[in-house]
């Protein structure tokens, strides 16, 4: 089997009736046991920044007694899923005699390196620095040093980041005059500036959180196999978030530094001859670079899943070199919805689509005002 027929992905869930430490117990338990978790990300509601770094710390001293040496990429992000106490994201794996694991650490941070014939597989999470002290701006610089200093340590360029997730504490406010979402892309525009992104820059996602301040987690790779390959993916229906023009980026009138657009695809395609994995960033109710107005959640909702429809057809990435042995098909997703009174119309209309894949409610900010909703997912061919 190739690495995508190898990966998997699902969530799982705690009711709201018991402590943070016993509901991660629980989540923990949960875990599949026939196959490596990779990934872990945990989502929940501390009520501070002080109590999201106490809970951090129960997170982590539970997962290394569970783990041992062997500790995946891990993080806790402040976003409260909308029907349960405690949620968990999990990417695992089915490893072959083909596949070598390293389970290593940098500055706290766990992380895994895989390899096999293909390439070598960066599962990166939870790089954060310090939430109370720093702000937003501080936060995003030191935070992509990190990034950039494990990459060189692993001998990965900057633009092997396939997946990137950026939680943004209040993502829409303002600090000393730059607005959080902004304060993070302008440090990331700088990151990236090193090198020239040939493969098109990573799939993203850049959501609101309530607490946590910046954190950031990533998926790398290195391929040496000529019948693999990484392709980034447009939607001709939108304006590529990297071409925005300034109209979109958000800054107060008193601070006129360089804007720097967010840096992401819509989407990135990791091929196996004919088949694979495509990343779908974080989609909304956009066309061309402007957002649907007063059109309200279940209009969002279907311009939304129309956009991450047009990402994944067959004939159009077919159109762009990817050869696609069938209809790529979502095996997971994330709901963001910016007020928790609209989880149950938003689950009615995503039943609707009959997806038969798991699903995660989370109440969230997003980086436009006026947007309701914002979706990702991963999907496979």
């Amino acid at each position: 089997m190739n690495y995508s027929e190898k990966i998997s992905y699902s969530i799982l869930e705690t009711s709201f009736n018991a402590s943070f430490e016993v509901m991660v117990n629980d989540l923990l338990t949960l875990l599949p046991k026939d196959k490596v978790v990779l990934r872990i990300i945990i989502f929940g509601m501390p009520v501070s920044n002080q109590e999201y770094v106490e809970r951090k710390l129960i997170l982590d001293s539970r997962v290394q007694h569970y783990f041992g040496t062997k500790i995946p990429a891990i993080s806790y992000v402040a976003q409260p899923s909308l029907n349960k106490g405690l949620i968990a994201e999990v990417h695992s794996y089915e490893i072959e005699d083909t596949d070598q694991l390293s389970y290593r650490s940098y500055q706290s941070h766990p992380y895994i390196i895989l390899e096999n014939p293909h390439g070598r597989f960066l599962f990166a999470s939870g790089f954060q620095t310090d939430v109370v002290l720093e702000t937003i701006a501080e936060q995003s610089v030191n935070v992509f040093n990190q990034i950039e200093e494990l990459l060189v340590l692993e001998g990965f360029p900057i633009d092997s980041i396939v997946r990137q997730w950026n939680y943004i504490e209040n993502i829409t406010d303002f600090q000393a005059g730059y607005q959080n979402y902004q304060a993070l892309n302008d440090k990331r525009g700088e990151c990236y500036a090193k090198t020239a992104w040939r493969k098109g820059y990573p799939a993203a996602t850049g959501i609101g959180a309530s607490f946590g301040g910046i954190l950031v987690d990533f998926d790398a790779v290195l391929l040496n196999d000529s019948s693999c390959h990484i392709t980034p993916i447009d939607n001709t229906m939108q304006v590529a978030a990297h071409e925005y023009s300034e109209q979109v980026l958000v800054i107060e009138e008193s601070v006129k530094p360089a804007k720097a657009t967010p840096k992401f695809e819509r989407a990135k395609s990791l091929s196996f001859e004919d088949q694979g994995i495509i990343y779908v960033s974080g989609t909304a109710a956009i066309r061309g670079e402007e957002s649907l107005l007063g059109v309200g959640l279940a209009k969002q909702l279907h311009i939304t899943m129309e956009n991450i429809a047009y990402l994944i057809a067959k004939d159009k990435l077919e159109a762009i070199g990817i050869s696609c042995g069938k209809q790529p098909v979502l095996k997971l997703i994330r709901v963001y919805l910016k007020e928790k009174c609209f989880v149950d119309e938003a689950k009615v209309l995503i039943d609707a689509y009959a997806l038969d894949i798991p699903v995660s409610y989370l109440w969230a900010d997003v980086c436009r005002d006026e947007l309701l909703i914002e979706i990702e997912g991963i999907a496979t061919y």
